[in-house]
């Protein structure tokens, strides 16, 4: 069977997946790894990779390029959202890039991606092990620098956005005090507010039964929920939140000082200084999802863009 290797590089972290088909049309994971890279650190007011960002994500690049050698795949693709969009200096990233995947499978390049194919590769992992009768679904893909907002059913997506916010952008640009102040999270809600708005203007969510979130603020949000001592993916993967308790779980993160944030059991030391700002944002999708939608919960998934990758390989 054929083995891939599918990497997503985002605005905080990037991410591997190596797997080879199931015989159902699905994936059989062979080995999934995170490291925070923050390579958007400071691309939103300076329109620039930092020098060290390119080099933490060269680090964690060789690595995976290792892992997928030792794992003999023979399809790799990579790609390369927000931060990536919005970088001037881009061409050193992918001259990188192109030679650590190169090493892998010959004239394998990393390529950067419009906001919505991410949002389809988003959906498209997401719903992958939900029941197609609950649908249509409502998935947000909320990452360092964008959110992805995509409604669609079994047979595939209906319409999508990709809005300039996520957890590391509402951070430096609002987000400044340890907790932030009173006037920093008003600041950062009239910001996200603005952003996410044309995203619901052009999406329509109002038929959607089900609400699904990805990516790690809301993994996170749900492990909390669930009161796990450590992160485990097995228990989160398709849990759910009232969007009550989930309210309550938001703003006490806000009003947090990061050292308390740093002690929680299953915070990823790397998400410390930006779930916050993730928390913001996901408390105001929770209120357009309940005004709109009517729905009562967040389904959370552990499968996402990086599934999505993979599947397109096959």
């Amino acid at each position: 069977m054929t083995r891939v290797g599918a990497v997503d590089c985002g605005t905080n972290s990037i991410r591997l997946l190596v797997a080879e088909p199931d015989g159902t049309g699905g994936l059989r994971d062979l080995h999934r790894e995170m490291i925070v890279v923050r390579l958007g650190q400071g691309v939103d007011a300076t329109g620039r990779f930092a020098d060290e960002a390119i080099e933490r994500t060269r680090v964690a690049l060789s690595g995976y390029a290792a892992t997928m050698r030792e794992l003999g795949v023979e399809r790799v693709d990579m790609v390369a959202t927000s931060a990536t969009r919005d970088a001037a200096n881009r061409d050193e990233f992918f001259a990188m890039t192109a030679d650590l995947l190169g090493s892998v499978v010959p004239g394998a390049v990393a390529r950067v991606i419009s906001g919505d194919e991410e949002a389809r590769l988003s959906f498209r992992g997401a719903v992958g092990d939900l029941d197609p009768s609950s649908g249509p679904f409502a998935v947000t893909d909320l990452g360092g620098g964008s959110t992805e907002l995509v409604v669609g059913d079994g047979s595939g997506v209906r319409a999508a956005y990709s809005a300039n916010v996520g957890c590391v952008r509402t951070t430096e640009r609002c987000l400044r005090g340890d907790p932030p102040s009173a006037a920093e999270i008003t600041e950062a809600q009239e910001f996200i507010a603005e952003r996410l708005g044309p995203a619901f203007a052009t999406v329509d969510v109002s038929g959607v039964r089900t609400w699904v979130g990805v990516a790690g603020t809301m993994t996170t949000l749900a492990a909390l929920a669930l009161g796990l001592d450590e992160y485990d993916p097995a228990k989160i993967h398709l849990s759910s939140v009232k969007l009550t308790e989930l309210e309550k779980i938001c703003w006490d993160l806000v009003a947090m000082p990061r050292a308390q944030r740093a002690k929680l059991g299953v915070m990823h030391p790397g998400r410390v200084d930006v779930i916050g700002a993730g928390a913001l944002v996901t408390d105001e999708l929770a209120k357009q999802m309940a005004r709109r939608a009517g729905v009562d919960r967040l389904v959370v998934s552990e499968h996402d863009i990086l599934d999505g990758i993979a599947l397109n390989l096959l």
